[in-house]
C-alpha cells in the first residue's frame, strides 16, 4: 500500500439530507426526481426521535431524515441551515481504519467506529467532521445484505419501484465555504483522506461583472469521489457563495452533481415532472456549437431543453443544474453527462453564473 493509499475508498455511500419534513420531502423527490423508496426508519421501527426514508436510483443513494421532538438536533439544524445535507457517507473497506487515519491525520471525530447488526448481518460506521456542520460517514457494508442499515425496513409503499429518470451515480459533491478558507480545506482533504487537486479555478475563470468566485476540486486517488470546494472572491456585489452562507448560516454543502448517461431523456423527464432549471439564454446557442465542436446529441434538442456543453482535451460533457429546491437559496442538483471530459463545464461558467445572478436579482439578494 503506497503512502497516499492510507485511506481506500470504494465510492460514494449515501448523502443524508436533514430536513423539516422528511415525509414530504421524499415525496418530492420520489415524484420530481424519480428515485424509488427503499428502506424507512422510525417510531414504527423502534426509532424514537427521527424519521428517515431512504430513497434510491441507480447507484445514488439519498436518505431524508426529519427529527421528531423540539430539542432534537435534526430540528435544530433545520431551524439553523434550512433543508440541506449533514452527511456525504463514503463506501470503506474498513471503518475503524479509515476513522483511526483520519483522526491521527487531525480530523475531529465525530462517531467512534462502531457496529450495528440485525438478521441481515451487519455493518461498520464512525464518522469525522468536515466544513460547518457537515461530517462524513465512513460505511463498511461488506457484511451485510439488508435494505440499507440496521434499524430500518424494506419500504416500498406503492409496490412498484419507479422506472426513474435515468440518474445514475453520484459525480461530484460541492461545498461552499467562507472567504479566505478554501486552500485550508484543500490542506484537509489532502492530509485528512490523501486526495490530490484535480482542477483550480480562479476569480479571473468564474466572474461576472458583479461576482466572483474561487474554486478547487479534490479528489481521491481512483478519480471515483470528487469534492469541488468554492469560496467567494472580491465583486462588487453580493456573490452566489456569499448569498449562500448568508442564508444557510455557514459552510455547506452548495449541490449534489448526478450522472446520466442520456441526460437529454433524463432532462426532459425531470422538466415533465416539474423540477425548475437555471435558464440558458438562447444566445448561448449561438457560439456554444463553434466553441465545443461535434457532439453525438442533436444541439437543437440541448437548445429546447437549456443543457449546457463544454469540452476539453480529454472530450466534452453536457450540465444542467436545477434551480435551488427550497425555500432557501442554498442547495440544488446538477445533471452532467460526461464524454471523456474529467472537467466541470468552465466554458460554461459565465452562463451559469448569470443565471444565478438573474434569479439572486428576483430574491433581492444580488
Amino acid at each position: 500500500m503506497s503512502d497516499n493509499d492510507f485511506m481506500p475508498i470504494d465510492g460514494w455511500d449515501h448523502v443524508e439530507i436533514w430536513v423539516g419534513n422528511a415525509k414530504q420531502a421524499a415525496y418530492f423527490y420520489e415524484s420530481a426526481f424519480g428515485f424509488t423508496r427503499a428502506a424507512y426508519a422510525g417510531p414504527e421501527t423502534g426509532v424514537r426521535d427521527r424519521a428517515s426514508y431512504v430513497l434510491e436510483q441507480g447507484e445514488i443513494r439519498l436518505v431524508l431524515t426529519s427529527g421528531l421532538r423540539a430539542d432534537s438536533e435534526i430540528c435544530r439544524w433545520a431551524a439553523v441551515h434550512g433543508d440541506s445535507a449533514k452527511d456525504v457517507a463514503l463506501t470503506v473497506p474498513d471503518a475503524t481504519n479509515a476513522y483511526r487515519q483520519a483522526v491521527q491525520r487531525g480530523a475531529r471525530g465525530v462517531a467512534e467506529p462502531h457496529w450495528v447488526e440485525d438478521e441481515h448481518g451487519r455493518v461498520e460506521l464512525a464518522s469525522i467532521a468536515t466544513y460547518g456542520d457537515n461530517v462524513h460517514t465512513f460505511v463498511n457494508r461488506g457484511e451485510y445484505t439488508g435494505a440499507y442499515l440496521p434499524g430500518y425496513r424494506s419500504d416500498s409503499p406503492n409496490g412498484n419501484p419507479s422506472p426513474g429518470v435515468g440518474l445514475i451515480s453520484i459525480d461530484h459533491v460541492v461545498g461552499n465555504v467562507e472567504l479566505g478558507r478554501m486552500n485550508e480545506w484543500v490542506e484537509f482533504y489532502e492530509r485528512v483522506l490523501g486526495f490530490q487537486q484535480l482542477a483550480h479555478f480562479s476569480d479571473e475563470d468564474i466572474s461576472t461583472e458583479y461576482s466572483a468566485l474561487m474554486s478547487k476540486v479534490m479528489t481521491d486517488g481512483q478519480g471515483k469521489i470528487k469534492f469541488p470546494i468554492n469560496e467567494p472572491a472580491e465583486g462588487r456585489r453580493k456573490s452566489q457563495i456569499e448569498e449562500y452562507l448568508e442564508f444557510h448560516g455557514g459552510p455547506g454543502v452548495q449541490h449534489v452533481a448526478m450522472q446520466s448517461n442520456d441526460i437529454v431523456k433524463t432532462v426532459a423527464a425531470l422538466r415533465e415532472h416539474g423540477v425548475l432549471f437555471m435558464s440558458t439564454p438562447d444566445a448561448y446557442y449561438d457560439v456554444v456549437e463553434e466553441r465545443v465542436g461535434e457532439i453525438e446529441e442533436d444541439w437543437g434538442d440541448l437548445r429546447k431543453l437549456g443543457i449546457l456543453a463544454d469540452r476539453d482535451e480529454e472530450g466534452y460533457l453536457l450540465q444542467l443544474f436545477t434551480k435551488i429546491v427550497q425555500d432557501r437559496p442554498t442547495l440544488f442538483f446538477e445533471v452532467i453527462e460526461r464524454h471523456g471530459s474529467r472537467g466541470f463545464g468552465i466554458g460554461n461558467f459565465k452562463a451559469l453564473f448569470e443565471a444565478i445572478e438573474r434569479e439572486q436579482a428576483l430574491r433581492g439578494n444580488l
